[in-house]
């Protein structure tokens, strides 16, 4: 497969207001592929060769496998995570409080938004929370009012005041 076309071939990945709650029967391939993207992806011009090499299969197989975790709802996003921080932009922690009886056309308005991270919801009278991102904080207090009217729930926007790193990993 040319390497032009391999990042080509990842799934355009949908917005999910509901997470897969039901266990999922993974083989050993699955299993040690999500594994293993959980860490850092190869930089190099095709790091799904590299890690095909790694697991013992094929780069084409590990694209295919991608694809369907991402489809059937087991991995509910795969890209990069960027320290926005580190450029010139900021971000916030903001939530909504959503009638119960309209959580997914609330969820569809804010993933919307390029700018929404993710989006989770808690049980709690702040029931949808999402991660906003904006290049400066005039553009994203903009943007989390016009997510508020657009919903029509009232809202609270949490900027950053302090930077916190806890790795995750979770081990299939």
């Amino acid at each position: 497969m040319h390497p032009d076309s391999v990042e080509k071939k990842i799934s355009k990945q949908k917005s999910r207001s509901h997470l897969l709650q039901e266990p999922v029967n993974l083989n050993e391939l699955e299993k040690q592929l999500i594994n293993r993207l959980q860490g850092d992806l190869p930089l190099t011009e095709r790091p799904f060769l590299q890690i095909a090499d790694e697991l013992g299969t094929t780069e084409s197989e590990v694209i295919l496998v991608l694809n369907r975790l991402l489809e059937e709802g087991v991995i509910t996003r795969f890209g990069p995570l960027f320290d926005i921080s580190k450029g010139s932009g900021c971000f916030s922690l903001c939530a909504l409080k959503v009638p119960q009886t309209d959580i997914d056309r609330i969820a569809s308005i804010v993933n919307e938004f390029p700018q929404v991270a993710h989006n989770y919801l808690r049980d709690n009278e702040w029931n949808m929370w999402f991660v906003l991102a904006a290049k400066c904080q005039d553009e994203l207090t903009a943007i989390f009012e016009q997510i508020v009217e657009l919903t029509g729930c009232p809202g609270i926007n949490c900027p950053k005041e302090k930077e916190f790193f806890v790795g995750l990993n979770l081990p299939v």
